[in-house]
């Protein structure tokens, strides 16, 4: 249920506000990758979670796209 809630959001927002937090996602996955390179990363399964939720984004901005067409 709450990857359905997060993809509804996605959804209702535009492509710019896509992109924003398609970059906000990235910031952090590379904050994250830094964090568990140095030993202080206490919950790794965050990484996984956030390379999901930036393939989402994208998918969303994919579909979004291909309804404009």
């Amino acid at each position: 249920m709450k990857i359905n809630k997060f993809l509804e959001e996605l959804r209702a927002k535009s492509d710019a506000e896509l992109k924003e937090e398609l970059v906000a996602a990235k910031k952090e996955l590379f904050n994250l990758r830094f964090q568990n390179a140095t030993n202080q990363l206490d919950n790794t399964s965050r990484i996984k979670e956030v390379r999901r939720n930036i393939a989402r984004i994208q998918t969303v901005i994919a579909q979004n796209a291909a309804a404009a067409k």
